[in-house]
This record gives structure tokens, sequence and C-alpha cells, in this order.
């Protein structure tokens, strides 16, 4: 019987990194940085520190699976380098992962069968209820998660990186997106716990605050926001029927990346390191700036 690879899992997109040990499908270990915006700094340290702790050292990595963005620019810069420099040095496999699906997951942390995890932002008591109730499904059957949920990452400038995730119930002929069949099956990839209870049926997108709530708000299925945009605009997306989960769901994890990429790495999903880049979704700024000096 083939031994599992042991894996080192690098979140590094948003304000606060964090890398995880696994061996295989199974979390070891996770630790956190010390304070936001410090990749630079604390990756490599935190990842030998991870590894010591474990009686661990380099050589005995098999696998890197990291979150490829969009966000921060320099937090993902220095991952991907780290990645690729540790492919092309060894026998190491990357695996990268989409951030907003990283925090999109954090909805499964959230217990079940209860309303932890949830703040309504309405402040009528009324609307509340009400709205609290339909953000989690109430009725649905074997489920309480969010039916609509939308991660957003600040990418300045008065944008928001995001996209739009709903909820997959039992085929039984409800709630279905546009061109569904009660055919349609459910991802098989092994512990593909996420991909089988939530499609993305917007991609990555980069707008306003203001297009994301008339874009994505549905007075039949309220909006369910989380993610480290909120941290300094959250005030923009108050009022109507929205829901803004609680802040312990905000950021992307290391084991949550581990979680999503250990499906592709079953699957032989692997990552080249030659070609290997962020996705940063629209250029770095600096870029911009002299794009447009140059126009």
């Amino acid at each position: 019987m083939a031994i599992e690879p042991l894996i080192i899992a690098i979140e590094t997109s948003s304000r606060v990194g964090s890398v995880a040990l696994a061996r295989g499908g199974r979390p070891l270990d996770e630790t956190t940085f010390s304070a936001p915006l410090r990749h630079s700094v604390e990756l490599l340290p935190a990842v030998r520190r991870l590894l010591e702790k474990h009686h661990l050292g380099p050589g005995d990595v098999g696998q890197l699976h990291l979150s490829i963005g969009p966000g921060s620019f320099t937090g993902l810069r220095i991952a991907v380098a780290m990645a690729k420099a540790a492919a092309l040095a060894g026998s190491v496999k990357i695996v990268a992962v989409d951030t907003l699906d990283v925090i999109a997951a954090n909805v499964l942390g959230a217990p079940e069968g209860g309303r932890a995890g949830l703040e309504v932002v309405p402040h009528d008591a009324e609307a509340q209820k009400q709205t609290l109730a339909s953000a989690e499904g109430v009725g649905d059957p074997g489920t309480s998660r969010p039916l609509r949920v939308a991660p957003l990452l600040d990418a300045k400038r008065g944008q928001f990186f995001t996209a739009l995730y709903r909820r997959v119930d039992p085929p039984i002929g409800h709630g279905m997106e546009p061109g569904a069949t009660q055919t349609d099956e459910r991802p098989k990839a092994p512990h593909a716990v996420f991909d089988s209870m939530y499609k993305k049926v917007v991609p990555d997108s980069l707008l306003t605050a203001q297009e994301i709530v008339e874009r994505f708000a549905d007075p039949a299925e309220p909006l369910c926001l989380l993610g480290d945009g909120l941290v300094y605009h959250r005030k923009q997306f108050e009022g109507g029927r929205v829901v803004v989960l609680d802040e312990s769901l905000w950021s992307p994890h290391a084991s949550v990346v581990h979680r999503l990429a250990w499906p592709k790495a079953c699957a032989g999903d692997f990552a080249d390191p030659v070609t290997l880049a962020p996705f940063y979704l629209r250029r770095p700024e600096p870029e911009e700036k002299r794009m447009t000096a140059n126009t």
C-alpha cells in the first residue's frame, strides 16, 4: 500500500496568512501568521517550524497546495515563488485552488442545524427573522447552510474580488439554476465536500459594492456575504436583504486550501511549475499606472 504524501498547504492571498500540514487527506496541524500582511516575513519560518514540530524536514514534503488568487499581489507572488522553487528543485507536486472558493468553503465550518455564524444586517426584528430563515433555507431537506454565498476580497480602488455560489440541493425539482436538470450529478471526487454542496454560478469577478448588490441581491433568496473585504467596507453592503456571516468565517485558511486541493491531487490535477502564475484577475496597480501613462 502506497504511503500517502506529506502536504504543506499555503494561504497568503488575504490579510492574514497561514500554513497547514496534512498526510494525504488527513489534516495534521495548522499555524496562522502572527499579524496581518506579514506573508513575506513569516511564510518560510512558519513552514519550517511546522515541519520541525512534527520531526519532519523539507525533503519529506511531496505536495504543496496553495490558493492561487485572486487576492494580495504580494502574498500571491511569495507563495507561487516558493512553490515553483520547491517543485523545480525536487519532486514536489503543486495543486492550486481558487481563493474565492477557499473563502466560500468556510460556510461548511458553520455548526450544522444551528444559526451560529449568521448575523443579519437589517435592524427590524421581523426583517431579521425572515431574512435569517430564508438565508438558511429553512424547510429545505437535509441542510441549514446558506442558499447563496458571495465571498469578498478588497481589490482597492472601490472594487472587490467576488463570485457567487449557490447551494446544491437534492434533485427533487426545485431551486435549480437555469439549464440544470434533475439528472445533473454532483461531483464524484473523493472528499469534494464543498464542490458537492455548492456550485459557482457567477465566476470570479471585479465589481463595486453597488454592482454586487444590484447583480447578486434577490428579494426571494437573501445574499450571504463573508470575506476580508468586509473589514473596512461593511457599511457599503448594509441594508436590504443581505446577511453578513460571522467574522470568524471571513478569512481563508490553509486547512481549507488543503480540503479543496486534495480531491484535485487524487485526480492527478497538478499545476505545471514552469507556467504556474498567480491569478490576479487584473493587473497590479503599478502596471496599470504605467499603461495609463503610456496611452
